[in-house]
């Protein structure tokens, strides 16, 4: 339900809870907030407050409780101008069931509908959010692991949007490290077997894999590899030369596939960014009393409950956790952060406990507002753990094409005369993927499956699309002018009400989604939206009605409808088709 109305009859009640009919029972707004709820069946109401808390309190029923409230309400004298907007107030079965009037209801609907960026833009809270997301391994190319931390983290970015934050979305690219300097010794002694000239990404990648092929079989190589690192570390020119030149290969391959997911960073700053402030961040964490000596290299004791953070080996070189240190400081004071996030998978929960909590010991009292946003990984049938070094990885690019061509073959099938079928095929087939990462709840491991993700009437992308363009076809029909028809005169039906009462979540939605940091639940409450829209477009008419205003007033539900799915799709990087 609407967030407005949930505020405003929590205070509502705030009242209740201080009066002799309960016993003087103090309780919050933000706890009565938090017990109301929407009932599944609307014919009692459109928010319920279950009262089962407080049986004990009270030592009365449930059931005498809940009766209690709603005689109390309904009584007039007691009726403040809120309330008056409520229909009728019931118990049943120890809930207080609250049925508002439809115009208030369909009020608050134009309300959050009529506006250009509906749900988009809510509110400025002045607050400065940096959140990282994507940040591929220079010379890997994206697989289909990084789609999780790409698409998570955008969808993020655009929640984060609608909450009022000055957003600064970061690419924190994987261009450091002593894959460099492996990667330039291969250079040097392997080039010429390579295409560098017409397939520089190509050749790069399989340059890295027989690297760590031959490896295997020779360690002298990954020695060989630090030792050519720290030339780099120390500003070697040659080497220096032959890193721009991989990540400057690397970072339009990348780019290619953010513009066609529509991902977008405002700052690229990569690990390397942080390589001349590491010795002062090294400086910091020893001034703090911090480091020790463990075993040649440099530590820091993060507590009994997980091992010491790794802050410099014994060679010298540097590690992820001294650059995530530079770089949470420079997020704070330099681009100015409110909320950091960090949008990578489970698998380096550890290492962020530890970054974060080495922050904490160094006494920065905002490393509370640094958040590891974790995500599970895909599985696949017939498919073992992928990796990027053996050369056995499902890359990103294949999956978005074969998502695009089964639902070319789809539209050849079902709509051969479709216009721009090119397009829509692109839209609904990267969108396809997109949802079908994004519905699932992120900490959760994901299955992939074709006959799921392309389900043009299951729990998939195109079911929403389909829905949006469903309604984009109504309105395109409507031959009237559009104006409000909402009144108390109109016997509303089940399933208009049951739809308005959809449409007036969307706000609640975003805002809890953004609290969570789970877009998951705006790709669900998208599905709930479509499924109800369709609920009442297959059991009434809406075009060819005798009675005009009963029409119109449908159109206008539809209207309403396919600007939340269409703002919703936004918020999740997903296009809207016109047709399909």
């Amino acid at each position: 339900m609407n967030f407005k109305i949930k505020s405003d009859l929590s205070i509502e009640l705030e009242s209740i809870f201080n009066m002799s009919l309960l016993n003087g029972i103090a309780k919050s707004e933000y706890q009565i907030k938090n017990l109301l709820e929407q009932p599944n069946d609307t014919s009692f109401g459109q928010m319920s407050l279950p009262v089962f808390s407080l049986s004990k309190t009270l030592r009365l029923s449930p059931v005498e409780i809940a009766k209690r409230i709603a005689e109390f309400l309904n009584q007039e004298k007691h009726k403040s101008e809120f309330l008056k907007d409520v229909e009728q107030v019931s118990a049943i079965s120890g809930f207080v069931n609250f049925k508002f009037k439809t115009s208030y209801l369909t009020n608050q609907l134009l309300n959050l509908v009529n506006t250009d960026n509906v749900g988009f833009v809510i509110k400025k809270n002045n607050k400065k959010l940096v959140i990282d997301y994507s940040s591929p391994n220079v010379a890997k190319p994206m697989n289909v692991g990084h789609l999780r931390a790409t698409v998570i983290g955008q969808a993020l970015r655009n929640l984060s949007v609608t909450q009022g934050y000055e957003v600064v979305g970061l690419n924190h690219l994987g261009d450091w490290g002593v894959q460099f300097g492996k990667l330039a010794w291969a250079y040097t002694e392997w080039k010429s077997e390579y295409d560098f000239k017409n397939e520089p990404f190509k050749a790069l990648f399989d340059m890295y894999v027989r690297f760590h092929d031959e490896a295997e079989k020779d360690n002298s190589l990954n020695e060989k590899g630090s030792e050519v690192f720290i030339r780099l570390e120390k500003g070697d020119p040659e080497i220096t030369a032959l890193w721009k030149m991989f990540v400057e290969i690397s970072m339009k391959e990348y780019q290619r596939l953010w513009d066609r997911l529509g991902v977008k960073h405002d700052l690229v700053r990569g690990e390397s960014f942080y390589s001349d402030q590491l010795s002062d961040t090294v400086a910091l964490v020893e001034q703090k009393g911090l480091l020790e000596l463990s075993e040649g290299a440099y530590v820091v004791n993060v507590g009994e409950d997980m091992p010491p953070c790794l802050i410099k080996k014994s060679d010298g070189a540097s590690l992820y956790a001294t650059r995530d240190l530079a770089s949470a400081i420079y997020r704070h004071d330099v681009l100015g952060s409110d909320l950091n996030l960090y949008v990578v998978g489970v698998d380096q929960t550890l290492h962020f406990k530890q970054v974060f909590k080495t922050l904490s010991l160094m006494g920065y009292e905002w490393a509370e507002n640094c958040h590891h946003i974790s995500f599970g990984m895909y599985r696949f049938k017939d498919q073992g753990k992928m990796s990027t070094r053996k050369g056995r990885a499902i890359f990103l690019e294949d999956v978005l094409n074969k998502s695009v061509e089964l639902v070319k073959e789809i539209i050849e099938t079902k709509n051969p005369s479709l216009e721009n079928k090119e397009l829509v095929a692109e839209q609904v087939g990267v969108g396809a993927v997109i949802f079908n990462d994004l519905v699932n709840d992120r900490v959760k491991d994901v299955d992939f499956d074709w006959s799921k993700i392309l389900d043009f009437e299951g729990d998939s992308g195109p079911y929403i699309q389909y829905t949006s363009v469903r309604c984009l076809s109504v309105i395109e029909k409507f031959n009237f002018d559009i104006i409000n028809i909402y009144n108390d005169k109109i016997n509303f039906e089940k399933e208009e009400i049951d739809l308005i009462c959809v449409l007036l979540g969307y706000e609640s939605v975003l805002s809890l989604a953004f609290e969570k940091f789970k877009p998951s639940l705006v790709a669900n409450y998208l599905l709930d939206l479509a499924k109800s829209y369709n609920s009442f477009y297959n059991k009434h008419r809406i075009l060819g009605l005798d009675d005009k205003d009963l029409s119109t007033r449908r159109v206008l539900l539809t209207i309403h409808s396919q600007k939340i799915l269409s703002a919703g799709l936004k918020v999740l990087n997903i296009q809207v088709p016109q047709k399909m």
